[in-house]
């Protein structure tokens, strides 16, 4: 009964200790970091180890931390090419790339190395083959080095020519080399591979489009969305190529495909202004301006939504609503050139702002001195102005840009043919004959050929004409007890029907100035 008892007792004790000891251990599972931190304080000397607790630190986003472990596991194993991989990935997470590429070139020195001209199988980890595919994604952030990163990933091929991710990223970069039939091969020589990978039918559909050859590339987007329906990148980008192709009957579908990738994108503006352009091209101006709109909340410095928004104003006749928008968008990007352009025309046409819109041109011409469109626009100012001098001198000067418009020629003959019928007007006005009279005349032409040379504001031309009209009475209170002649009714009837003709030539510069 006594050993009965001394036994009973042994075995509580031996249950106790081990139930503390698990209890214990429990605290150890609570993660993979604490997991591989309480094998590290049995055996200090497994790299794997060392490994597994910065493999836990950098899910964890603690690079810097993650980073002191993945180095001493090389220290432990130096000829550990996974350890090097970790200590490589885990300096460009830091942004220090020239120490990544020291670690990848080093975890490269350890592979299984080419001798020329002779043949030998070497067994290699597949994930030890990803030094090349990480050393040449880092390297081909530079321009100069792209053979360099080309030659990395052959080389990974050559030593295995089932490793699809290689042809992969051989393919983008082969585009970004401007060679797409190579990259092309690279794709096609993976989907050989893997049928059923959504993304390399989308790679390959981008191939098509550079190729110019759209209707392969929509093809090949819709394989993508065959197998993955939810593939965001080719639910965008073939709505785009639907609704660039211009054909009608895929505008429903392109909406379609656009109203489930900002379900799946709900935080992208692009999605929603993409819908808007395909509201505008439908004509559906309320739905159009409801896509822009919410385009512009998530994105306030959305250029084209905002451009956008402003010209559908502008076309359903709320120029006044087109402002605001305009003003927004100049303050985020006080260079957008068709902006100002449309601005000016809303200022000129609707708020009869000719300074705002003189500056808005002036702007442009600043930015650009050969843009025509702002050029000429800044013609039509100085007609509205009545410096018809300045207006045809800008004129002659645009059309010289852009000799092979006819508007601007056409425009040029309206300024050309006031100017004459102004002429005209005042020559049948003055005395016909007189040496004072016709001194005035010719000081009047004077005039008139100083102020096209010297382009004078609109101002000197005023003060000018002032002149010239006290030059005139002048004249006339000297020559008033000489005989004047009278203009018929019929010279009168023309000069009338030139200036309406002149008006309406006015009213069709106005026109042109949203529309040409």
């Amino acid at each position: 009964s006594v050993l009965r008892k001394i036994s009973w007792v042994c075995l509580a004790a031996v249950l106790f200790t081990h139930a503390l000891k698990t209890l214990h251990r429990n605290w150890d599972w609570e993660s993979e970091y604490t997991l591989f931190m309480s094998a590290l304080k049995v055996n200090k000397n497994n790299a794997k180890l060392w490994n597994n607790v910065g493999h836990a630190l950098e899910n964890e986003k603690n690079f810097e931390r993650a980073l002191q472990f993945f180095i001493q596991a090389t220290q432990v194993q130096p000829d550990d090419i996974g350890a090097h991989m970790n200590v490589g990935r885990t300096y460009k997470n830091l942004n220090k790339t020239k120490e990544a590429e020291e670690s990848y070139m080093i975890a490269k020195s350890l592979m299984p190395q080419i001798i020329p001209g002779k043949k030998y199988a070497a067994r290699v980890a597949p994930n030890h083959l990803n030094v090349y595919i990480n050393l040449a994604n880092l390297i081909r952030a530079n321009e100069s080095r792209l053979e360099e990163a080309d030659q990395l990933y052959r080389q990974a091929i050559s030593m295995r020519p089932d490793f699809k991710q290689a042809y992969i990223s051989r393919g983008e970069l082969l585009l970004k080399m401007n060679k797409p039939l190579k990259a092309k091969e690279a794709y096609l020589r993976a989907l050989e591979l893997d049928r059923t990978n959504a993304d390399l039918w989308y790679n390959l559909a981008i191939v098509y489009i550079e190729l110019k050859d759209p209707t392969e590339a929509l093809k090949n987007f819709n394989r993508a969305l065959e197998l993955n329906p939810a593939h965001k990148l080719a639910l965008f980008n073939s709505a785009l190529l639907m609704q660039e192709s211009g054909d009608g009957r895929l505008r429903p579908e392109a909406k379609q495909r656009l109203l489930h990738y900002v379900k799946e994108e709900p935080q992208d503006a692009n999605g929603y202004f993409n819908l808007g352009m395909l509201a505008m091209d439908d004509k559906k101006d309320t739905e159009a301006e409801a896509w822009m709109k919410k385009a512009i909340r998530l994105q306030p410095n959305f250029r084209s939504a905002l451009f956008n928004l402003a010209l559908l104003y502008s076309q359903t006749g709320k120029e006044l609503m087109a402002l605001p928008v305009l003003e927004d968008l100049l303050r985020y990007y006080p260079d957008h050139t068709k902006g100002l352009i449309l601005k000016g025309d809303i200022l000129m046409n609707q708020k009869k702002d000719i300074v705002g819109a003189k500056m808005c041109f002036e702007k442009i011409l600043e930015l650009d001195p050969n843009n025509v469109q702002g050029k000429h626009n800044l013609c039509v100012v100085y007609f509205e102005e009545r410096d018809l001098i300045k207006a045809e001198k800008c004129l002659v000067e645009t059309l010289a840009l852009a000799p092979h418009e006819e508007y601007i020629q056409r425009h040029l003959n309206i300024v050309r043919s006031k100017i004459a019928s102004l002429s005209a007007t005042e020559q049948s006005s003055l005395p016909a004959d007189g040496t004072a009279a016709a001194e005035e005349k010719k000081k009047s032409f004077q005039n008139m050929k100083e102020v096209k040379n010297e382009q004078k504001t609109t101002q000197t031309t005023v003060d000018n004409n002032k002149r010239h009209s006290e030059n005139k009475k002048q004249t006339e209170k000297n020559n008033m007890d000489k005989e004047t002649p009278k203009k018929s009714t019929k010279e009168i009837k023309d000069i009338e029907k030139k200036r309406v003709a002149a008006l309406k030539r006015l009213e069709e510069i106005e026109r042109i100035l949203n529309g040409e």
